[in-house]
C-alpha cells in the first residue's frame, strides 16, 4: 500500500468505523430529555373536584348503614319463603305441609291434582299445588286455621267446597295453595320447552 492511495479495504473499514460511531452516538450516548406535558386543569377546578370527592366519601358510612338495615329487613322477610332449589322441591314442600296439617286435623290428603310455578312480581315466584279431599265442615275450618299458623309464606289461592247428601255432613273440597319461592325457580325451564 502506498501512502497516497486509497484502496477498497480501507474504504470499507472507514465506512464501518463511521457507522459504528454514528450508531453509538444515536443509540447508546443519546441525551433523552423527559417530555413535559402541560396541565389540562387549573388549580381551582382540581380543588373543587377534591372537595366534591370528600363530600361523597363522607356519605359512605351513612349509606352503608342504610344498606345493612335494608338487607336485615329483607333477610327477615325472606325467611318465610319456601326453601327449595327447584319447582319440584317447592311442590313437595307444599304437599308435605298440606299432608301434615291435614293429618293433624283428621283429613287424609293424598294426591296432587295440579302443580304450577309462575312469576310473582319482579323478584319472586309463586308455586301452587291443587288437591282434592273430603272432610267435615268443622275439620275444614280447623285445617284452614292451622295453615295460617305455618312459618312459611303461603296461602290459600283458591277453594271450592261442594256439599253432599251424606248424613255425616261431609263436604268435597278442592283447595289450591300457593307459596312464595325464589325467582330462579319461576324462571326454570320445564320439560317441553314451556316456561
Amino acid at each position: 500500500m502506498t501512502i497516497g492511495s486509497f484502496d477498497r479495504k480501507t474504504a470499507i473499514r472507514l465506512g464501518a468505523g463511521v457507522a459504528a460511531i454514528v450508531l453509538l452516538k444515536l443509540v447508546v450516548f443519546t441525551d433523552k430529555q423527559p417530555v413535559v406535558v402541560g396541565a389540562t386543569e387549573n388549580i381551582p377546578a382540581a380543588e373543587a373536584r377534591l372537595r366534591r370527592m370528600r363530600e361523597i366519601a363522607a356519605t359512605v358510612p351513612a349509606r352503608e348503614a342504610l344498606l345493612k338495615q335494608a338487607q336485615g329487613e329483607l333477610e327477615s322477610r325472606e325467611k318465610r319463603i319456601l326453601k327449595a332449589d327447584t319447582g319440584a322441591q317447592a311442590h313437595a314442600l307444599l304437599q308435605e305441609k298440606l299432608h301434615r296439617v291435614g293429618l293433624a286435623n283428621g283429613i287424609d290428603i293424598r294426591g296432587i291434582e295440579e302443580q304450577r310455578v309462575k312469576p310473582f312480581g319482579a323478584d319472586y315466584g309463586l308455586a301452587t299445588v291443587s288437591v282434592r279431599f273430603t272432610c267435615g265442615i268443622e275439620q275444614l275450618v280447623n285445617f284452614l286455621a292451622a295453615l295460617t299458623n305455618e312459618a312459611e309464606l303461603f296461602s290459600t289461592d283458591e277453594i271450592g267446597v261442594t256439599g253432599s247428601p251424606d248424613p255425616k255432613k261431609m263436604v268435597q273440597v278442592r283447595l289450591t295453595v300457593a307459596g312464595v319461592v325464589a325467582k330462579k325457580i319461576a324462571q326454570e325451564k320445564r320439560p317441553g320447552g314451556a316456561l
